[in-house]
């Protein structure tokens, strides 16, 4: 390759020159791309409206307006989202609208480019303005592929393999970069957190059973010998520290990858619910495959297409069809705007998360930090690090009606573990993040954690939006009272499941938060406050 600056940016960033040996890796990374924003804005559209609707749990508007009267004019920087130009529950649901229906659209490979803006703008201006519905760590690993890969798809309405348009090198590396951030920075935070179940090895011992949404497949695993848990513990820190390397080795080494991480992702699947974030991290990984062993699985046509497409090398214009010199001026300059704000924006980018990941090694670097800061509204460039402290219990949160102060009966969830006889179920990519919130708000105090009283006077007012977000409505006329109470679940034993039926057995701890009761006048007041729970982690 030529080494002289102007060679090397054109090999990185244009698009005339880019890696012709990954035009079915990418047909395949944009498919399943446009499958997880379909599920990411499906859930939304069953959700929102409860999450943060007129009437939902956190306003929009009310989290708008904070923003509003801390930054002023700048909110528009540090909360991009289009909610600005309104946030009533039709707009709310125009951009779940929108989102699903652009994802559609990139899923079939109509105009992806467009469809691919459509989805992030969409998904942005739900995550910008969700306040704590929004607080996931793969929100952002979404946000980020999906900005990488504006740059990635090919132009035109119906592209195909688009072998006159191949993937930018820079777009590829940056998906690869961000597919091994959130491996390696997940390895350091659990070293880094001092958290003594990952010295040991025990880690996994009750893994299945504490996570947010755990699976049935999950309940059985748990039930496996010690020795398997210390492995998998053992396997996950090998797998994150040292295994992923091997993206930086040659190729036959990075197909072997490819199906180590793989196999290993689909465990995770099946064994716990997090939604699309484990699918994300398996179509990122289809960049550790190319044309040459992708081609056996295609059509023949589409393997001809691929392999006639890797001998060809961009050729200049031909004179006798070149355009007048105004118009190849025009293009030329236009060409190398195009090639220097790409450039720009991935080193950016690069530079942002690669600061990101030494800061979790040396916190000290004098790094410049304000890059990093300037694109933190937009989650394009982000810090991982999942599971880096254990929990070590499962608690619950269980909202309770009453008329009479007397007699009570519980709100249903959809997806968390409620009832003991129920088997928990797997719903992954779908992601139900009232319930995913409430298990972590279980884990903490309540006045730090909003929602749960929040929830508690939207069930007194007999709010629909917020009543939709639950299996249930037991009481056809708002309740006078409910109460928020806290349970510990563990997983039970073969033959307590065998002899009873049971999948879980639970001890109720006491009230997690305020007891409200509805006056005849409306107004909501505190009848009884909860005691000092026991902590929690």
């Amino acid at each position: 390759m030529d080494l002289r600056p102007a060679s090397v940016l054109r090999w990185l960033f244009d698009p005339d020159h880019g890696a012709r040996d990954r035009l079915l890796p990418r047909w395949l990374f944009l498919r399943a791309l446009g499958l997880i924003y379909f599920s990411a804005f499906l859930s939304l559209i069953f959700q929102i409206r409860g999450l943060i609707g007129s009437n939902g749990i956190l306003p929009v508007s009310e989290y708008l307006r904070a923003v509003t009267n801390s930054v002023g004019f700048a909110r528009f920087w540090y909360a991009p989202t289009l909610l600005w130009f309104s946030s009533s529950n039709h707009a709310l649901m125009a951009i779940c609208w929108t989102g699903l229906l652009a994802s559609v659209l990139l899923t079939i490979n109509v105009f992806p480019r467009g469809m691919l803006l459509l989805c992030f703008l969409s998904f942005l201006s739900f995550v910008s303005a969700a306040s704590e519905f929004s607080g996931y760590q793969s929100d952002s690993m979404l946000l980020e592929a999906g900005f990488i890969s504006l740059f990635l798809a090919p132009p035109g309405f119906r592209p195909r393999l688009a072998p006159h348009s191949p993937p930018i090198r820079a777009a590829i590396f940056l998906l690869l970069w961000e597919w091994f951030r959130i491996y390696v920075e997940s390895g350091i935070a659990k070293i880094a957190s001092g958290d003594p179940q990952w010295r040991h090895f025990t880690a996994m011992d009750e893994y299945y059973q504490n996570g947010p949404l755990p699976t049935w497949i999950g309940w059985y695993l748990q039930h496996l010998p010690n020795w398997f848990h210390a492995a998998t513990a053992f396997g996950t820190l090998a797998l994150e520290l040292v295994l992923v390397w091997m993206l930086f080795f040659p190729r036959r080494v990075r197909i072997i990858c490819f199906f180590i991480v793989t196999v290993w992702q689909i465990g995770v699947i099946l064994s716990a619910n997090y939604t699309f974030l484990n699918y994300l991290v398996l179509a990122l990984a289809i960049f550790l495959l190319d044309d040459r062993f992708l081609a056996r699985f295609v059509p023949q046509s589409w393997r001809a297409l691929a392999q006639a497409t890797q001998s060809v090398s961009p050729v200049a214009t031909p004179p006798e069809t070149a355009a007048p010199a105004w118009q190849q001026t025009w293009a030329r300059g236009l060409a190398a705007f195009k090639l220097a704000l790409t450039a720009v924006m991935f080193t950016w980018l690069f530079y942002s998360s690669t600061v990101l990941l030494l800061l979790m090694l040396w916190p000290a670097a004098p790094f410049p930090y304000a890059p990093v800061a300037a694109l933190q509204p937009f989650r394009i460039a982000d810090r991982y690090g999942l599971f880096a402290v254990m929990t070590r219990g499962r608690y619950e949160i269980e909202f309770q009606g009453s008329n009479d102060g007397e007699n009570w009966t519980a709100y249903k969830f959809r997806f968390k573990p409620q009832n003991p006889y129920e088997a928990p179920r797997i719903y992954a990519p779908y992601q139900p993040r009232f319930d995913w919130n409430l298990w972590f708000a279980s884990l903490g105090h309540w006045r730090s954690n909003p929602i749960v009283p929040r929830t508690e006077e939207r069930l007194l007012e007999g709010s629909p939006d917020v009543l939709s977000l639950f299996a249930n409505n037991p009481f056809p006329q708002p309740p006078r009272q409910i109460r928020v109470l806290l349970w510990q679940y563990w997983f039970t034993g073969m033959q307590e499941k065998r002899d009873q039926g049971l999948w879980w057995r639970r001890q109720l701890l006491g009230n997690y938060a305020p007891t409200l009761a509805r006056e005849p006048n409306g107004r909501i007041i505190a009848i009884e406050w909860p005691p000092e729970l026991p902590p929690r982690q």
